[in-house]
């Protein structure tokens, strides 16, 4: 069975989404409007910048229809930005930014620091038999989870060899944020704080993606 499955597509990295849905035999849609949320067996939310996210949300009138659906069960999945969006509390970002409260988590937005702090390692994750190479560009972290919430994936306490800091001298040592949790499970909505449709790994799409068959099975 292919699934429908959307990609958020407002801002950020909705191409690499699709690419890699379309590898683990799903069939990706842009979704823009309410009319094409309703349509999907489940929704991925890209990297991006995920306060200019929130607002386009809001104007395309998407918030409160994204939000049903994710309290119906709806199969979601959060990548960097998207994960700041499906959380349930939001530390450093603005007033006015809104979330859509799909995990029971608080995440701070731009934990790693700038851009120049961006940083690859290997990553144990739960339910896959090897390492995971992850990419954090400018990426959140998890400092909370609600007791329904699976943590999947932390950043190593020392480093994994092949880890890749920026070179710029300002860097960050990504040792700071050793043990912080980087990717969750609630249910069917999965949230990862690094980007893995860009390494060409695709063990976490396939996961997402087996998720949405078991939903659509299910009838929910």
């Amino acid at each position: 069975m292919r699934p429908t499955i959307g990609v958020l597509a407002l801002q950020g990295d909705v191409r690499e989404h699709f690419h890699a849905l379309s590898a683990c035999d799903a069939e990706p849609v842009s979704v823009r409007r309410a009319a094409e949320l309703d349509s999907v067996d489940g929704l991925v939310l890209p990297g991006g910048e995920s306060t200019a996210i929130s607002k386009l949300l809001e104007i395309f009138e998407l918030l409160e229809p994204l939000r049903a659906r994710l309290r119906a069960g709806m199969p979601a999945f959060g990548s960097c930005a998207g994960m700041i969006l499906l959380a349930s509390e939001v530390l450093d970002t603005r007033p006015d930014a809104q979330s859509l409260s799909g995990i029971d988590m608080t995440v701070r937005r731009n934990a790693f620091g700038r851009q120049v702090h961006s940083f690859e390692t290997d990553l144990d994750f739960a339910g896959l038999d090897d390492p995971l190479r992850a990419v954090f560009i400018r990426a959140p972290w998890v400092e909370r989870v609600g007791p329904d919430v699976e943590v999947l994936a932390r950043v190593p306490h020392t480093p994994r060899p092949g880890t890749v800091v920026d070179a710029d001298p300002s860097a960050g040592d990504p040792q700071e944020a050793a043990g912080r949790v980087v990717a969750v499970r609630q249910g069917r909505v999965i949230a990862t704080s690094f980007h893995p449709e860009v390494t060409g790994d695709l063990r976490v799409h396939r996961m997402f993606v087996d998720s949405v068959r078991e939903s659509v099975a299910a009838g929910a």
